[in-house]
Order: structure tokens, then sequence, then C-alpha cells
């Protein structure tokens, strides 16, 4: 009963500091909704005003993406794997896959692990060249689609650009906002 009691002792510290968040995200406290409201917030984007929008979260308001749709993905863990859009319709595909991740592990049980809200990492991956990889290999387009290894790579924007050929270049400002993030920051 001792353990119960520090948890609940725990739970109600958590509660008000998750009451502190959901007052600056205007959401409850999710994963999700975390990584949309930094996403919007460090990249300029006008986020739906439905978290619910088929689709999308957003649309990227300035610089080179300007106008272009974008769903934003958050992962505490950077497991290799990205919840897509299932529908084959290319008109409810995003332009671009934005995800945010903690630090990078295997696909394995979270048990004895946290899953601690840092930003490790940031990929921006167009749609449809991502849909054209996946497709080549014989895995489901859906929730925990398995992107390979050297996708990943190429679409990493922080803390490394590795592909000089992505349209997004993250300003000092950018980097510095999402260092704020890291889990050397704290």
């Amino acid at each position: 009963m001792e353990s119960l009691a520090d948890l609940a002792q725990l739970v109600r510290r958590r509660n008000t500091v998750d009451r502190e968040i959901g007052t600056i995200l205007g959401r409850p406290v999710h994963a999700g909704h975390f990584g949309e409201y930094i996403a919007a917030a460090i990249f300029g984007i006008d986020l739906h005003p439905s978290a619910v929008h088929k689709g999308s979260d957003g649309y990227f308001t300035d610089g080179p993406l300007a106008g272009k749709s974008v769903n934003i993905k958050y992962y505490t863990r950077g497991a290799g794997l990205l919840d897509m859009v299932a529908n084959v319709d290319s008109t409810v595909h995003p332009d671009y896959y934005l995800v945010l991740t903690g630090p990078k592990s295997a696909a394995i049980s979270s048990k004895g692990t946290h899953a601690l809200w840092n930003v490790c990492f940031v990929y921006l991956f167009s749609s449809g060249e991502l849909l054209a990889e996946v497709a080549k290999r014989p895995v489901g387009i859906g929730i925990a689609t398995s992107v390979r290894k050297h996708l990943w790579e190429a679409a990493e924007i922080y803390p490394e650009r590795r592909n000089p050929a992505l349209p997004l270049r993250l300003s000092p400002e950018q980097f510095a906002a999402l260092s704020l993030f890291s889990p050397a920051a704290g």
C-alpha cells in the first residue's frame, strides 16, 4: 500500500504540471499535442482548429514550404516506425510529414524504459516520395509503418541536416528552440 500512496502523491504533482502544460498547449496533455505545438511554434505551422482533421495537422505559413500541408508526429523514442495516412486516395495525404523524436531505440518492449518528452531528432519527409519508397516493399501503410533506416537518415534536419536537397533549412533560432527540448538541456 505504501507504493500506492507514493504513486498517488506523484500523480497529484503530475496533474498540477499537466494542467499548466495543457494551458500552454491549449489542448489536453498528450504527446501528439505536445509535438504539434512545438512544431507549429518553431516551424511556422498554422494548425487546423480541430485535432482530428483528415490527413494533415496544418500548413506551413512561410519559407520554402509555405502553403504546403503537414502531418506532424511526435514519438518519445525513434524506433523507425511512422504512423502514416492509410487512405490510398492521394488527396488525403499531406505534402509532408514532420517527425520529432526522442532518442533512437529498437522497437522493443517498453518494460523497464522511460518515455521522456525530449526532442533529439527532427525529420522531414516528402509524402509522395516516402509513399513511393514504402510501396517498393511488401509493408502495409498505416499505423506503425516500417520506414527503412536510410530514409530516416536522408530526412534528418535536426540535429544534422544530412540531405542538402531537403527544402527546409533550420535557422539558428529554430535550432536553439529545438535544443531547449534536448536531454542535455535539462
